[in-house]
This record gives C-alpha cells, structure tokens and sequence, in this order.
C-alpha cells in the first residue's frame, strides 16, 4: 500500500518536474522521469499510460519504445482515455512498414474516443464516412451523426 502510495507521489512530482527543460535535457534527470512515468503506467493507471504511452511513441529511442507506446495507449484507449483512442486511429489509419493502413481499425478507435469526448475523432469519422475508403463503404447518414457529435463536443 505504501508504495502505491509512492509511485502517486513520485508521479504527480515528475509530471511538474517534465515541464523543466534543463532537467529533461539532463541524462540523469530523463531517467528518473521515465522511471517514475512507467512505474505509474504499470500500476495500471489510464492516464500515465496515456502520457508515457504518448512520449514512447513520439519521443521514444528505437522501435522498441515505439512498440512500447503502443501497447500503452492501446491500454489507456480500452480502459476510456480518449486522447490514447485518437492516437490510435491515427496510426491504424496511416499505417507502417509492418502494417497497411486500416480503415476499420481507424473508424472502432475514433468511435471509442468520439464517445469518450473527442471532438476532433468525431470530425474524422464524418470525413471518413462522408468520403467512403477502400474497405468503408460511404454512408452519409453515419457522416451526418458524426458531425453533429463534433458540433455538440465544440468543433
């Protein structure tokens, strides 16, 4: 219990102390970070695996960390985080070397996360269905419902 409590502590410090560019910048400094942000991310906590999820994968040394980010946010999204969703429509929708781009995959995260309160998600699904892809049929009435729940989420 103690430590629960302590990997909290350490967290919310780290979260003030990333906003420091010298300690950043310092080797020493990233370490305790990124040991606070993953030991706050293994306890299971939403948002520490989406904010470690998201530095891992725009930030991160390797396609080890990359992969890493990953997995965390696809966490994050299937425990209601919807920032970690949109992420993740983003990048099934572009795509890798490893991975065609996915239509579907892209349209179940936004879905997730437009439900989640995402407005931004809810705009892309309207493109997406107003236009129709390869694989997703257009479908104006699901466009049209999109792009109502974008307006009433503040787009």
């Amino acid at each position: 219990m103690l430590w629960r409590l302590r990997a909290r502590v350490g967290y919310a410090v780290a979260r003030r102390l990333f906003h420091w560019s010298w300690l950043v910048k310092q080797p020493r400094g990233w370490r305790w970070l990124e040991g606070q942000f993953a030991r706050m991310a293994n306890l299971g906590d939403v948002a520490a695996q989406s904010f470690y999820g998201h530095i891992l994968l725009f930030r991160g040394q390797g396609l080890a960390a990359r992969e890493e980010g990953v997995r965390l946010l696809r966490l994050a999204a299937s425990g209601g985080d919807a920032k970690a969703a949109y992420q993740l429509g983003v990048l099934s929708l572009a795509g890798n070397t490893r991975q065609a781009p996915d239509d579907l995959e892209a349209v179940r995260w936004w879905t997730l996360a437009a439900a989640a309160g995402h407005a931004l998600a809810a705009q892309r699904l309207a493109d997406l269905y107003r236009e129709g892809r390869p694989g997703l049929p257009a479908d104006a009435e699901q466009a049209a419902r999109f792009a109502q729940r974008a307006q009433a989420l503040g787009l």
